[in-house]
Order: C-alpha cells, then structure tokens, then sequence
C-alpha cells in the first residue's frame, strides 16, 4: 500500500474486493454454463431406450455422477444467492472469501464428475478396461489442469510477478 491507501494497482481495497468479485464471476458464468449442459445431458440419459440395457453397477455409477454435477451446479449458483443475500450489507470482503472456496469446491466436484462420465462412457462403448484407461488419463488431465499447472504458475508468480 502507498500513502494513499491503494495497493501497487492503484486502486483501493474495496476496488480490488469489486475487480475481485467481478473476476469471479465471469469465472462462475463460464463454468456453471459447461456444468448445466452437462446436468442437462444426464437428466436426459434415463429416458433413452438403450438406458434399460445398462447393468447395475453402471446404473450405479451413473447416478453418483448425476448427484455431483447437481451438487457441483448448486455449489456454483450459491455465490450469486449469497450475494443476493448480503447485498449493500458492506460484506463483500467475506461474500467473496466464502464464493471463491464454494467456486474451488464447486469445480473439484464437477472434475469428479467428469472423470466418472468419461469413464461410464467408455466403459458402455468400449468395455471396461478401456472406461477404466479412459477415467484415469481423465484424472491425470484433471489433476495437470486444474490443480498442478495453477499451483505451479501461483509459485512462479510468487517469486517473479513478470513471469
């Protein structure tokens, strides 16, 4: 902070938790979009013919893949009713605290997701020592992707902002 209470941006701590919130938003607006068609595209999966033919465990598995996009699509949403919730409350500070670890929770339940899909879909197409190949590059995609290369950049940044 300088002597007029702004941070090396120039802007105030209540411009940064508003530049911050907004940041977080459009990162929330991107992701449910992808999680509700996903959702979308699994409430209808039952009602196909082809559905009946699957076996239990698939049924089985189909279904805790169903109840974690609807559980990562709440867990997305909730940052906007919390908001709703707290507006002109002067709590924007904690909204966004509390929002950005529901966004992390909300995308590792929807990576979850995702690694199950691939694999039941795999499995029903190819078999399943293929579904469980399929799952595990899923994984490790995932596991690159939205955990290790953030990790990485957030430690490089750390020690040289330019890079």
């Amino acid at each position: 902070m300088d002597i007029h209470g702004t941070g090396e941006r120039g802007e105030t701590e209540a411009q940064r938790i508003d530049r911050n919130w907004i940041e977080l938003l459009q990162e929330l607006r991107i992701v449910q979009t992808g999680g509700q068609v996903l959702t979308g595209f699994l409430l209808v999966v039952p009602f196909q013919d082809r559905f009946a033919d699957i076996s239990g465990g698939a049924r089985a598995l189909y279904l805790v893949i169903l109840a974690l996009t609807l559980a990562s699509t709440v867990i997305l949403l909730a940052p906007v009713m919390i908001h709703r919730a707290v507006f002109r409350s002067h709590r924007k500070d904690r909204v966004l605290r509390l929002s950005a670890a529901l966004a992390r929770a909300g995308l590792t339940i929807l990576s979850v997701a995702m690694v199950g899909l691939v694999g039941l879909i795999f499995t029903l197409v190819a078999g399943a020592g293929w579904g469980g190949v399929a799952a595990a590059l899923m994984a490790a995609l995932v596991a690159v992707m939205l955990f290790a290369l953030p990790l990485s950049v957030r430690r490089r940044t750390a020690t040289n902002p330019y890079v």
